[in-house]
C-alpha cells in the first residue's frame, strides 16, 4: 500500500463547550470540560489512517503528562511512530478550544515542542520520507522546515499536498513546488494577494495560485462543499448536508482523507467527494480526533447519499 508521510504538528487540546460564546469581559458558566488530542499534523494522520491510507507522522512532542498517551493513540490507529521526536525541556503543543452554538469555535494554540520540528530531523525521517508516495504538511512547524521538505520533495519527485493553514507569512516563491494546495477562502486571499469575498474570488484566487506553478488548488467553502481548479479543469461538488456539533477539525479530515483517496488513484472528483463525506460525518462529533471516521463509514455513508 502507498505510503503517506505526514509532517507536521500535535496538540493536546483542552475544549470547553457552552451553550454561546463569551464576548469580550464576559464569563461563561455551565460550560462541559474535553481533554482530547488535535493538532493539524496529527489530526491529518489520524484521518488518513481512518480512511484505510498507510500512515507514517514525522513531528515532534515535548514532556508532559498527556503526552505518551497521545502517541499511544496513533500507534493504536496503526500509525508510523518511529519519527516522532521527543524533545526535553519544552511542554507539547497545547491548545485552548471554545465551542458555542452551532460549532463555531475560539481556539487559541501554544506551540510549544512543534516549533522544535526541524529540518535536522527531517533529515532523520528519510527512511520514511524514502518510501512515500505523498507528503502532507501543514503550517503549525517552522517555515524553515517546510521549506526543507519542500525542496527534498522536489528532488526525489515526491508530490506534496500542502494545507496552508493556518495563514501566515511565507516565501511565495517555492509554492511552485507543490502539488496540492488545500485552503480555504480566507487562506486563498492571503497567498493570492487579492481580497477574497465570495466563491468567485475564491475562484480567481485558486486560478493566480495555478498560474505560480501548483497543480491542483482546492478551496473548502465549509457548508457550501468544494472545488479544485487545475490549468485545465475545474470541478465542483456540494457539501453533504449534516447538523454540526463541532466543525474543529473537519478540514483536517478533509485533507487526510483526500490524500488516501488520490493516492488510491480516485478521479478528482471521487477524491472531493470521498474528502468531504469524512469532514461531513467530522462535524457531527466532538473533539478533533475522536470525530474521524472509520473506512466503513465513510464507504457507507457516500453509499447512502450520493
Amino acid at each position: 500500500m502507498k505510503k503517506i508521510v505526514v509532517i507536521g504538528s500535535s496538540n493536546v487540546d483542552l475544549i470547553m463547550k457552552m451553550d454561546h460564546l463569551p464576548e469580550k469581559g464576559e464569563t461563561v458558566t455551565d460550560a462541559t470540560f474535553m481533554q482530547v488530542y488535535g493538532g493539524k499534523g496529527a489530526n491529518q494522520a489520524v484521518a488518513a489512517a481512518r480512511a484505510g491510507g498507510n500512515v507514517a507522522f514525522v513531528n515532534c512532542v515535548g514532556e508532559d503528562a498527556y503526552t505518551p498517551q497521545m502517541v499511544q493513540n496513533f500507534i493504536e490507529d496503526g500509525i508510523d511512530t518511529r519519527f516522532i521526536f521527543r524533545e526535553s525541556g519544552v511542554a507539547s503543543g497545547h491548545a485552548l478550544v471554545m465551542i458555542g452554538n452551532e460549532g463555531h469555535n475560539y481556539l487559541s494554540v501554544a506551540p510549544g515542542a512543534n516549533y522544535r520540528l526541524s529540518p535536522e530531523m527531517i533529515e532523520m525521517a528519510m527512511p520514511v520520507i524514502d518510501d512515500a508516495a505523498m507528503i502532507v504538511m501543514q503550517y503549525e512547524i517552522p517555515a524553515e522546515t517546510i521549506i526543507h521538505v519542500l525542496n527534498l520533495a522536489r528532488k526525489k519527485n515526491i508530490p506534496v499536498l500542502w494545507n496552508f493553514a493556518p495563514a501566515r507569512d511565507f516565501d511565495l516563491s517555492y509554492l511552485s513546488g507543490i502539488s496540492i494546495l488545500i485552503v480555504n477562502e480566507v487562506e486563498a486571499g492571503f497567498l493570492a494577494q487579492i481580497p477574497v469575498n465570495n466563491e468567485a474570488d475564491a475562484e480567481k484566487a485558486a486560478r493566480l495560485l495555478v498560474q505560480k506553478g501548483i497543480e491542483k488548488v482546492i478551496i473548502t467553502l465549509g457548508a457550501k462543499g468544494a472545488f479544485v481548479v487545475t490549468k485545465s479543469e475545474k470541478v465542483q461538488i456540494p457539501a453533504f448536508q449534516v447538523k454540526a456539533v463541532d466543525t474543529t477539525a473537519a478540514g483536517d479530515t478533509f485533507c487526510g482523507s483526500f490524500a488516501v483517496a488520490l493516492t488510491e488513484g480516485q478521479s478528482l472528483k471521487q477524491a472531493l467527494q470521498f474528502a468531504s463525506a469524512a469532514a461531513a460525518i467530522s462535524v457531527t462529533r466532538m473533539g478533533a480526533q475522536p470525530s474521524a471516521p472509520g473506512r466503513s463509514e465513510i464507504d457507507a455513508f457516500l453509499k447512502s447519499h450520493v
